[in-house]
């Protein structure tokens, strides 16, 4: 099936009646120097439905969480000085939750970078910010608090 027709077909079967462009099929599906790794929930929907599979059957969960610690000095989530929080979210999720800007997000993280600290909950994974919910919105009660 090509990427302009697989396309059309998650217009046809999209309840808003969007779909997705052909060039966005094409970064999911396709395999040149454009292609991503990861995709919305949104789109896997649409383009597994289209082709009338399981999402399982094209698409990785790409949160991973432990329910449990792999150290075997704890015994507890949540237990230590470097326990991993409950969840991360990457900088969409955390600006959907607080209900601010990514820019908003950006001019923070700057900010606390020239006082030479770093923003409250930010997590670098890689080159990639990952944030910890908890810990930025326990940040921000400090702040105006102080």
């Amino acid at each position: 099936m090509s990427v302009s027709l697989l396309a059309a077909k998650t217009k046809e079967i999209d309840p808003t009646g969007e779909g997705l462009s052909p060039s966005y099929v094409g970064f999911i599906v396709g395999g040149g120097k454009s292609v991503r790794e990861t995709c919305s929930d949104r789109a896997a929907q649409l383009i597994a439905a289209a082709l009338d599979r399981e999402i399982a059957d094209f698409f990785e969960d790409a949160i991973f969480r432990l329910d449990e610690s792999t150290s075997t000095r704890r015994t507890e989530p949540g237990e230590g000085p470097t326990a991993l929080p409950e969840r991360l979210m990457d900088q969409a999720e955390l600006s959907r939750f607080l209900r601010k800007s990514m820019s908003w997000i950006d001019a923070q993280i700057q900010e606390a970078r020239a006082r030479g600290e770093l923003w409250p909950g930010l997590i670098y994974v890689g080159r990639s910010r990952r944030f910890d919910p908890a810990a930025v919105l326990e940040g921000q009660r400090l702040q105006r608090s102080a």
